[in-house]
Order: structure tokens, then C-alpha cells, then sequence
């Protein structure tokens, strides 16, 4: 066997629990994450997949959707990635590790609970490069709170930006993409099997993964592909600017705190392969309707 194989045979070896404790506002930010989320792939070897292609990614400052983006630039595309003004810096720091690839990358600041940003993300994005292939709904709000204090404001938002979003996002990209495109959305497994206190998250991811069926068998015979991946715990802003996590919650991550066999939680670069998969026509041609646990274990 040769060095080479040997070398990629070897086990991940990723940040497990216990991390620094630690606490944010939300939305939270990565730049203060610490750990920070390893986002690059680093054993990620790209094939251009998307080459000539352009992707929106709702929540492409951080977490997930900051791989994503990286990981699609990689693969030749241009890349439009919607964020908060409090996230502009994070926005940024993406926007140029897309350009010393190569590739152009447009901020579009504004929130995802708004129906009119939802609209002019869209046409900023094919007015910029005119046209657009993929849709990424990764964008999420969470807030653990038990049921009896889920007030009317945090389910509104929940509902607005996690699944209003969804619905908005692709109503106004589906006119303007051609046969062979694609739309994405990130679900959950709390969206699979729930969770405690988060019954309101749950249900949004829920109906993220339905309108991925329906929208799968809507835009069939358009040619677009809809499909979703459902992540276990990813190590992201999302977990220390979440207002129902103690510090000593967030230090215990993916081991205590939403455990998988693994004992951690996954990094962002471990997620983005699946969306480059499931947007490549080279690689999924034949999958629409599908989510995709990533889970660090079974579902």
C-alpha cells in the first residue's frame, strides 16, 4: 500500500468536548468561536463540479453555510451569501478566502425574516451574475426555550426565518433557474426525531424536510432537483449564541449536549461535501425529494 492510501485511510481527527466554556449574543459570531470551526476541507480534493455555475447561500458568513460557499467556490462557482449586519465581519473574511481562489462572492446584508430581502436576494444575485443555479436555504434561527416559555415573538421568528424563508427563497429563484439546477435546504435531526426544548426549531426543520418532497415533485419536470441535508450537532455560532445553552453546556457539545457516538460535534468542513454532492449534476442526476442525514451516527 502505498503512502498516499495510508495517509487517507487515516482516521479524522477532529475538536472533541470538552471546549472553553463560552457564551454569545445571538446571532453569534464566528471570528469569537473557539474553538474555530474548521471550514476550508483541508482533505477535500475539488473536481470543478459547479464550474461556471452561481449559488445563493442564506447564513453564508458561518457555520455550514460559510463551508458551503467556500466549498462551491472551489468547485468554480460564483457565490452570493446573505447575512446579518452584526455578521458582516465574518461575511468578509469569506468573501475573501472566495477571492484569492479565484472566484467572485457577493454580500448581501439583510434579514431572512423579511419577505422583501428574501426577493431582492434573489434578483441582486442573478443581476449580478445573471443567472442562478443553486439555492442554499441554510440560514436558521434557535433558541432552546421550554413550551411554556416560547413567547408569540421567538416563534414568529423561528417560523419567519426558518421555513417562511424557505418558501419565499425559492418562489422567487425558481423562475429564474434553468433545467439542470438545484435547490438546497438544511433540516436537522431534531427535524427527524425532536428534541427537548426545541419544539419549535423541530418543527420548522420538519417542514423544511416536507417542502423539500413537495417542492422535489413540483419542480420535476422543470428539471430542478430539490434536496436537503439533515445535520447532527456541527460546531457553529448557532450553539454558544443560543439564549437556553449554559457555557458549561456549550463546553460539553455533541458528547453531553445533543451526543452522538462519535462524542462530538461534526466541523462545518464535514457537512459541505454533501451540498457539493447533491448540487453536482455529475454526481446526484438521479436524487431529488431526498434528505440526507449527517448525523455522526444513526437516526
Amino acid at each position: 500500500m502505498s503512502t498516499t492510501q495510508q495517509t487517507n485511510a487515516q482516521p479524522v481527527q477532529e475538536p472533541k468536548p470538552p471546549f472553553p466554556k463560552q457564551k454569545q449574543s445571538p446571532p453569534g459570531l464566528e471570528h469569537k468561536l473557539d474553538p474555530a470551526p474548521r471550514w476550508r476541507g483541508a482533505r477535500y480534493r475539488p473536481a470543478d463540479k459547479l464550474k461556471g455555475q452561481v449559488a445563493l447561500i442564506t447564513g453564508g458568513d458561518s457555520g455550514i453555510g460559510r463551508s458551503v460557499a467556500y466549498h462551491f467556490a472551489r468547485e468554480g462557482a460564483d457565490v452570493a451569501i446573505t447575512h446579518l449586519p452584526s455578521e458582516r465581519l465574518d461575511a468578509e473574511i469569506v468573501r475573501a478566502a472566495i477571492h484569492e481562489i479565484g472566484q467572485k462572492c457577493l454580500l448581501l446584508q439583510g434579514d431572512l425574516s423579511d419577505r422583501a430581502f428574501c426577493d431582492a436576494a434573489v434578483e441582486r444575485t442573478v443581476k449580478e451574475f445573471g443567472q442562478l443555479n443553486i439555492l442554499v436555504h441554510n440560514g436558521a434561527w434557535q433558541n432552546r426555550k421550554e413550551i411554556d416559555e416560547l413567547s408569540e415573538d421567538e416563534l414568529d421568528t423561528t417560523m419567519k426565518v426558518n421555513v417562511y424563508a424557505y418558501l419565499r427563497l425559492a418562489r422567487a429563484a425558481a423562475p429564474h433557474m434553468q433545467p439542470g439546477s438545484s435547490i438546497l435546504a438544511t433540516g436537522s435531526i431534531v427535524g427527524l426525531q425532536g428534541s427537548d426544548s426545541l419544539a419549535d426549531y423541530g418543527a420548522t426543520k420538519g417542514a423544511i424536510h416536507a417542502i423539500t418532497k413537495s417542492l422535489a415533485e413540483e419542480l420535476v419536470e422543470k428539471q430542478i432537483r430539490v434536496n436537503c441535508v439533515a445535520p447532527g450537532p456541527v460546531w457553529t455560532p448557532l450553539n454558544p449564541s443560543d439564549t437556553g445553552l449554559e457555557a458549561e453546556e456549550v463546553a460539553q457539545f455533541g458528547k453531553k449536549v445533543g451526543g452522538t457516538p462519535m462524542q462530538r460535534p461534526a466541523q462545518p468542513e464535514e457537512l459541505a461535501p454533501a451540498y457539493v454532492f447533491l448540487a453536482s449534476n455529475a454526481d446526484s442526476s438521479f436524487i431529488t425529494g431526498v434528505v440526507l442525514p449527517v448525523t455522526g451516527g444513526p437516526v
